[in-house]
């Protein structure tokens, strides 16, 4: 459970991530690897749950599942409660 609770965090905390971590390793890849504006925030997603990994693996907690969900129910937390208040909302007429 430690471990869903810490890649839920990292996926919601992904675009902090944008700035201090995946501009920097982009720009460090870039001689190799060309990485496209728009991928920017999947790298920040992609670093986030990588620590998310290893603290989870340091923790002796969860598994992979639980971890790659935690991370995606974290990224796309505020757009699913935002989905499922609009649901429960009385129609406006």
């Amino acid at each position: 459970m430690l471990g869903f609770l810490i890649a839920a965090l990292a996926g919601f905390l992904t675009p902090k991530l944008e700035e201090p971590a995946a501009r920097p390793l982009a720009k460090s890849l870039s001689s190799s690897v060309k990485v496209e504006p728009g991928e920017i925030r999947t790298l920040a997603f992609m670093l986030a749950l990588l620590g998310a990994a290893l603290l989870s693996t340091a923790l002796d907690s969860d598994n992979a599942f639980a971890v790659v969900l935690g991370g995606v129910l974290g990224y796309f937390g505020t757009r699913i409660v935002a989905a499922l208040r609009r649901a429960m909302d009385p129609p406006k007429k």
